[in-house]
C-alpha cells in the first residue's frame, strides 16, 4: 500500500484492536490461563491476566506470567492453537463500533488498525468479526512471536502513519489521531505527535488512560465519534466511493 492510494486531503483515525474495536470475551485471558495450566506453569491473578491484553504476548508471558525463556515457544503455540480454534469465534465487536466505522468513512476519514497483535492474526480477527472491509490498513507486530525485540506501539503507529503518507510531529498531529484502551496506545500516540483518545469500555480504565496522556476518554461509540470530529475535523474534500481501498499491510518481519 502506498500513500497515493488515498486522497491526500483525508485525515486518518488509527485504532487499536482488542479492547477497542473487538471484545475478546475472555478468549485472551482464558486462553493464556489454559495454556499455562497445560504446561504446568503458575497462572497469574485475574488483574495480572487482564494487564496482558494489549502488549506483545512474548513480553506478557515472560514479564508478567514469568514463563521461562526456553518454554515460551511451546506456551505461545498452545495459546495460538486454541485462540484460532475457539477464541477468535468468541470475540465480538463492541456495541456501536461497526456503525461508527461506517460513519467515519462517510465523513471522509481514512481508517487504520494499529495493534500489537501479529498482523496476520489481526487480519484474520478483523475478517472473522466482519470489520476487515471497514478499514484501509492493518498494521501489527511481526507474525514471528518469538522475536526477541517485538515492535513497540510507537513503532507500529509510526509505520501506519508512513503508509498513510502522514509524518509524525506537528504535521501528523493535525491530520491523525490514535484511539485505544491501554496506556501503550496513548504513549504510542504521544511519541508520534498525535492526540490520543481513550475508550472506557476496554481493559485499561479511565485512570490508566488519562495518566498516560489521553486527551479524553470516550465511554460510548457516539462519544468517540464526537471526540474525533472535534479533535480532527472531517476533510473538506471527502473520499469518493471508488477511493475506499482495502489493504492489509505488515510493519515488516524484521521487527
Amino acid at each position: 500500500m502506498t500513500a497515493d492510494t488515498f486522497h491526500p486531503a483525508a485525515p486518518a483515525v488509527l485504532l487499536d484492536l482488542d479492547g477497542t474495536l473487538v471484545d475478546p470475551a475472555g478468549a485472551i485471558t482464558g486462553g493464556i490461563s489454559q495454556a499455562l495450566a497445560q504446561h504446568a506453569l503458575p497462572i497469574p491473578p485475574d488483574a495480572a491476566l487482564r494487564s496482558m491484553v494489549g502488549p506483545p504476548l512474548v513480553r506478557s508471558l515472560s514479564g508478567i506470567a514469568g514463563v521461562p525463556a526456553d518454554r515460551l515457544a511451546a506456551v505461545i503455540a498452545t495459546y495460538r492453537d486454541r485462540y484460532r480454534a475457539e477464541g477468535m469465534a468468541a470475540s465480538r465487536v463492541y456495541p456501536g463500533v461497526a456503525g461508527l466505522l461506517a460513519r467515519l468513512r462517510e465523513h471522509g476519514y481514512r481508517l487504520a488498525v494499529a495493534t500489537q497483535k501479529p498482523v496476520g492474526l489481526a487480519t484474520e480477527l478483523l475478517a472473522a468479526t466482519g470489520l476487515l472491509e471497514a478499514v484501509d490498513l492493518v498494521h501489527g507486530s511481526s507474525d514471528d512471536e518469538q522475536d526477541p525485540a517485538p515492535l513497540t506501539k510507537t513503532q507500529i503507529v509510526a509505520a501506519a502513519l508512513a503508509d498513510l503518507g502522514l509524518p509524525g510531529g506537528d504535521t501528523g498531529a493535525r491530520r491523525a489521531v490514535m484511539v485505544g484502551d491501554r496506556r501503550h496506545d496513548m504513549v504510542g500516540a504521544a511519541e508520534n505527535g498525535l492526540a490520543g483518545i481513550g475508550v472506557g469500555w476496554g481493559f485499561g480504565g479511565d485512570r490508566e488512560l488519562l495518566d498516560a496522556g489521553a486527551t479524553l476518554v470516550a465511554e460510548t461509540a457516539d462519544e468517540l465519534e464526537a471526540a474525533i470530529v472535534r479533535l480532527l475535523p472531517p476533510p473538506a474534500v471527502r473520499l469518493a466511493p471508488d477511493d475506499a481501498v482495502l489493504s492489509a499491510g505488515s510493519t515488516g518481519a524484521t521487527a
